[in-house]
């Protein structure tokens, strides 16, 4: 359903029923992209790629070279093309248009060119990244890269994106030919459990991981039933009817990313990330990292200087879910394990505190 001007309409975010963590998800990161993306698992019709469209009209604006297809962010020489890093180096002002972040989605069926894009090989001698037609990871740039069905991917653009999403870049080779161009986005994926499974390369890439039940309350469902009726029937009414919470949510996301440098967190709460992780075995350290940045995260979109112990907890449940343990011998521990292992790690660790010493922050 699109409005008039061409845009689409999308179901106002604020007016999904229930789905608090995969909203939570969204939200933490819309206020802080280096989170690293998000798995949404569930089942057929469960409102996974309603919610993640939703997201779209509460992102805030960003600021992009004006005329650059690659989204280059002209304040960040770590995020250009080679034409407008080398401008910047000479010193030239680089004109800034501000744009909404927005959803590239990925089409079932991309070709690889449309992924990377194509090079024109004669060209790229001469030029180098100007030869470059661009594609969907250079739209994907300081934006949401948005993969529904992620786990039916054909093996070789799954590479394409674990490449881009690893190094913030997308390096595209043809003929001992090779152009570069930044790719720095928020992965996003969806999937039905029932279609087959994601690769571990690619699970591991993302950060958080949501499972979407179907709901079974009598009310709620009436509720879904009401409020999808209402946006078929008279889409313009109902988005007018959530106007005012949407707009309480962009205020609050926009306040929480201006906060976030802010926030600190507790020495004795970085030790009961680290006896989570450790107790439960998983693989890797990046799952502590995560947990850290995602609790930030979360303390700055509830207003809050100071991380929490159920910020902790929380951010848990989202970040371990999906983690392989035990070099993949053992399957993602579940919310009952993993709520047991917070309260004992918290126990374990205020425990070790004295209480008459400082309390240091990170």
């Amino acid at each position: 359903m699109r409005a008039m001007s061409g845009i689409p309409l999308v179901f106002p975010f604020s007016a999904i029923v229930n789905q608090e963590k995969l909203k939570l998800a969204l939200l933490l990161n819309a206020i802080n992209p280096r989170i690293g993306g998000i798995l949404v698992r569930g089942a057929k019709g469960t409102g996974k790629s309603t919610a993640v469209r939703a997201l779209a009209d509460l992102l805030p604006e960003i600021e992009v070279v004006k005329g650059c297809p690659f989204n280059c962010n002209p304040r960040d020489p770590t995020n250009m093309c080679e034409v407008c890093r080398a401008k910047y180096e000479a010193g030239e002002e680089l004109p800034i248009e501000k744009r909404k972040m927005r959803i590239v989605t990925l089409p079932i069926g991309a070709t690889e060119d449309r992924v990377v894009g194509t090079l024109d090989i004669t060209r790229a001698i001469k030029e180098g990244v100007k030869a470059l037609e661009p594609g969907l990871l250079a739209e994907a740039n300081q934006n949401i890269l948005y993969v529904d069905e992620i786990n039916l991917l054909p093996d070789h653009i799954v590479d394409d994106i674990l490449d881009a999403a690893a190094s913030g870049w997308n390096v595209v080779e043809r003929e001992g030919i090779s152009v570069a161009h930044p790719s720095r986005f928020i992965l996003i994926g969806t999937m039905n459990p029932e279609e087959g499974e994601l690769r571990p390369q690619l699970l591991d890439r993302l950060a958080l991981h949501v499972q979407v039940e179907t709901i079974y309350d009598k009310e709620m469902r009436i509720e879904i039933m009401k409020r999808n009726l209402e946006f078929e029937e008279n889409p313009l009414e109902f988005i007018s009817k959530y106007r005012e919470e949407q707009e309480k949510l962009r205020r609050k996301i926009i306040l929480a990313r201006e906060l976030l440098p802010k926030v600190r967190v507790p020495l004795n709460l970085l030790e009961v990330i680290a006896r989570i992780c450790i107790a439960l075995y998983v693989d890797g350290h990046r799952p502590d990292i995560i947990m850290l940045k995602a609790s930030k995260t979360l303390a700055a979109l509830e207003g809050r200087t100071e991380v929490k112990p159920e910020d902790i907890l929380s951010c848990a449940y989202l970040t371990l879910s999906h983690r392989t343990r035990r070099g993949g011998l053992e399957e993602p521990a579940t919310p009952e394990q993993i709520q047991e292992i917070f309260y004992k790690s918290l126990e374990e660790t205020l425990a070790e505190v004295k209480a008459e010493a400082p309390q240091k922050q990170v």
